[in-house]
């Protein structure tokens, strides 16, 4: 079977097995690599719908048209000859997060005004900065060949025996192709994503097995605080009419189950927050898409319906669990409701066409369909049906690239052009406008020909580079938290170093880094890098929890002079470099800049610091 290994891995969480082991050393054998499988030969693709037997499993989300993403900080845009440096403070904690640039400055106090769930991110600075020159670069020139490929010596965990050797984008990628197996990646995103739904009619009804059931929502609904409406949906349809049947307060599970037997469907929102194997299958999907990735767990009794027809703003990978459901899934009803920025109301039977797609999903299988696409699913009258619901890529295209890019570009041409701070012509409001919209007169001409010429222009302002860093510190802000394995704790600030030693009596297990320890980040994308008006920020999601939103984001400043060191890092990912290779100017500040990730856990090291206990 293909990717057998991340099955297994499910299986092992979902039994608790390869809990924190935490252990003393390391042995000189080095972690393998996960064994790629082999491929397997997909099918052509060429009808609306592709019809797979044999093949994966999946699962769909049947969301309300509400939508709660996206919330979140907007750094300010900032092109790289316009970073200016702060006259920065020293703050208490590790001494590199902020590096005194002019000693006199008095210290000041610096917070977020991001709100907990979301709300503005824009973290104002002091007034008083000093521009950086036009040359301003974050990297070390010398660091860089002239084709701007990183020289820095870095090996690969298996060449020092390392005790982490995975690569998590990688990692990222198998997931993904178990899911989806026996199509390849290559195959689904040129023939289906965000085109057509894609069926795979697995006859594996244990596919899935291992990563969520119906038993485990029972076991959550007993021993978590499950809350209606935040943690917990209890739903209907009939007769053409959808309702939502949620209490107020804490989600009983005798009173839950009551509903179910009469005939209403459970909806549990967040299951990552409560199940180990569906954040652990999250995650890695995550790292592959570089988008958040959620999940809903959908329960419907026999022979009942729970949603009405619809549309979602995410792309659906339905991966059924148990049982079997009938779905009918029809193509968006026009052009503009194609691929949509949100999702739509419920709609009713009559307004949704005929249906591209009338399948029974059974146990191992799996349905995938772009945002945009209408569905609706009924249970068979002698069975339940569980599946889940992955979805990504909500609000993650090219308009709300082109949101974030084209305010700041026109800001940035007005300061900067004399030709966009010029004013309009006389007689504008006389020739545009919607009357005169079907008029050809010189003067309209010319006011469109100026338009066009501007537009143009303003792509030589456009900051293409720091749109793309508010993507990626929203993100941050988003993304799950990484689950770390045993050789992560024991090799980083997670598990390894110091501890009170109740028999001693004091601390023991005294480690530190030294200039030929050998680092790499925890993760392939647990940090991303902005350049800000007032400095450098790392934003990164170690820090977060399994409930969506529920921390504030998370984010350290760093001086210019640090900032190549986590390009390094982040350049040279999954391979190992040592601290005494980092790109910054002296030793002193190689080892700051080490000590200062190592403490927030965001990089691990190769293997087990050596106890520095005297005794």
């Amino acid at each position: 079977m293909l990717l057998t290994t991340f099955s297994i891995n499910l299986q092992e969480e979902a039994q608790g097995i390869g809990k924190d082991k935490v252990k003393k050393k390391i042995n000189d054998k080095g972690k393998k690599p996960a064994v790629s499988a082999s491929q397997v030969a997909e099918p052509s693709s060429t009808s609306e719908v592709q019809i797979i037997k044999n093949g994966a499993a999946g699962s769909k989300t049947e969301a309300d048209a509400s939508s709660k993403r996206k919330q979140g900080m907007e750094p300010p845009l900032v092109p790289q000859k316009k970073v200016k440096k702060l006259k920065q403070k020293k703050s208490p904690g590790t001494p590199f997060i902020v590096k005194d640039i002019e000693p006199d400055q008095s210290d000041r106090d610096k917070t977020s005004d991001s709100q907990r769930g979301g709300g503005s991110g824009d973290h104002e600075g002091s007034d008083e900065c000093e521009s950086v020159d036009e040359g301003f670069s974050l990297r070390l020139s010398d660091s860089y060949d002239s084709s701007g490929t990183l020289k820095l010596d870095s090996v690969s965990g298996e060449s020092i025996r390392a005790a982490g050797v995975l690569d998590s984008r990688e990692e990222g990628r198998k997931v993904f192709q178990w899911m989806i197996a026996p199509h390849s990646e290559a195959s689904f995103f040129r023939d289906y994503w965000e085109k057509k739904p894609l069926y795979l009619k697995r006859n594996t009804p244990d596919y899935y097995k291992n990563l969520f059931s119906t038993s485990i929502l029972d076991k959550i609904l007993h021993e978590e605080k499950i809350h209606y409406t935040k943690n917990l949906d209890v739903t209907s349809y009939s007769e053409g009419k959808r309702q939502t049947h949620n209490l107020v307060g804490q989600a009983h599970p005798s009173v839950v189950w009551d509903y179910y037997n009469n005939g209403c469907s459970l909806r549990l929102l967040n299951p990552q927050t409560f199940h180990r194997p569906v954040w652990k299958l999250l995650y890695n999907l995550q790292e592959h898409f570089n988008s958040f990735c959620g999940a809903n767990v959908y329960l419907t009794p026999p022979g009942t319906q729970g949603f009405a027809p619809h549309w979602d703003d995410i792309e659906a990978f339905l991966l059924q669990l148990e049982g079997r459901k009938h779905w009918k899934v029809y193509k968006p009803r026009s052009e503009e409701e194609e691929l949509p920025e949100f999702s739509s109301e419920n709609l009713s039977q009559d307004e949704i066409g005929e249906p591209v797609l009338d399948i029974t999903l059974e146990a191992g299988d799996l349905l995938y369909f772009p945002r945009g696409y209408i569905h609706q699913a009924v249970t068979d009258e002698d069975v339940h049906s569980i599946h889940i619901t992955v979805s990504t890529y909500q609000r993650n295209s090219w308009g709300q690239y082109l949101q974030k890019l084209l305010p700041r570009a026109v800001d940035l041409a007005m300061a900067e052009d004399l030709e966009f701070r010029k004013g309009l012509p006389l007689d504008h409001l006389r020739v545009m406008g919607v009357v005169n919209s079907d008029m050809e007169t010189p003067g309209r001409s010319a006011f469109l020909s100026k338009v066009k010429e501007l537009m143009e222009r303003l792509l030589l302002y456009a900051p293409f580079d720091a749109a793309a860093d508010q993507f990626g510190a929203n993100l941050m802000h988003d993304a799950l938290p990484p689950l770390l394995g045993p050789e992560d704790k024991m090799c980083s600030v997670h598990s390894g170093g110091e501890r009170w030693c109740k028999k001693k009596q004091k601390v023991i297990n005294r480690v530190e880094l030294d200039p030929d320890t050998y680092i790499r980040l925890i993760r392939g994308n647990v940090i991303r890098m902005v350049a800000e008006e007032d400095g450098v920020k790392i934003f990164h999601c170690l820090e977060n929890t399994r409930e969506y939103h529920q921390e504030d984001p998370q984010f350290f400043e760093m001086s210019h002079e640090h900032a190549p060191a986590v390009e390094a890092l982040i350049h040279t990912y999954p391979k190992y470099i040592t601290v005494e290779t980092l790109p910054v100017e002296g030793d002193d500040e190689k080892m700051t800049v080490a000590r200062g990730l190592w403490e927030r856990g965001l990089v691990v090291a190769a293997h087990p610091l050596e106890n520095r206990d005297d005794d």
